[in-house]
Order: structure tokens, then C-alpha cells, then sequence
């Protein structure tokens, strides 16, 4: 019901910035969190930044003040600007939505970054 695609992902040197994004499609609840969480094969998913839709948002320890999340609410658009990226920031990273009241959850497809030394 509710689609969500990744785009942005790619190579970059230590030190480096990028920004991923996030389209949503179908029928979307307005009350709903959106956010970003990443993995490495064989490793358990890790969440990275979240924001709500009446604006709040949370960013995990290990990325804090180097990454910043944001939305579009028209546009029905989540970003994730990443800065100063670390070798250690590589995995793939999925956009996530889950709605507050229905409790349902969707995932993307998934985007890979890679960052070298």
C-alpha cells in the first residue's frame, strides 16, 4: 500500500558528504515517523536518524552532528544529509516509514554507500 524508494547512495572518500532521499507513494497516513536505518551483511540492522511528521527528530549517537534528517511533508520526501563521512559509515542504508496509530511498517528497497579511507 505505502512504497518507499531509495536514491543517493554511492562511493565517496573519507571526509565526504552525501545526501540520500527517500520517495513515498500510495495511500500515505498523515500521523507517521519516518527514518533511516542501515546495515552490514551479517550484522544486525542499525537505526540512524528518525523524524516525525509534525517535525521531532532523533539522531543516533554514533552520527550525531554529522548527519541531519529532514522531510518534505508535500513533496512526501525524507532525506538524510550525510558530512564528514567515516570508513565505518559504509553499509546499506534503508528508508523506513511506520504509522502511528495503525502501527503498520514499510521499507525500501535499500541504497549502498561506501566509504573509503
Amino acid at each position: 500500500q505505502v512504497q518507499l524508494v531509495e536514491s543517493g547512495g554511492g562511493l565517496v572518500q573519507a571526509g565526504g558528504s552525501l545526501r540520500l532521499s527517500c520517495a513515498a507513494s500510495g495511500n500515505i497516513k498523515s500521523v507517521n515517523v519516518m527514518g533511516w536505518y542501515r546495515q552490514v551483511p551479517g550484522e544486525q540492522r542499525e537505526w540512524v536518524a528518525r523524524m516525525s511528521s509534525s517535525g521531532s527528530t532523533n539522531h543516533a549517537d554514533s552520527v550525531k552532528g554529522r548527519f541531519t534528517i529532514s522531510r518534505d511533508n508535500a513533496k512526501k520526501m525524507v532525506y538524510l544529509q550525510m558530512n564528514n563521512l567515516k570508513p565505518e559509515d559504509t553499509a546499506v542504508y534503508y528508508c523506513n516509514l511506520v504509522e502511528v496509530f495503525g502501527g503498520r511498517q514499510y521499507w525500501g528497497q535499500g541504497t549502498q554507500v561506501t566509504v573509503s579511507s
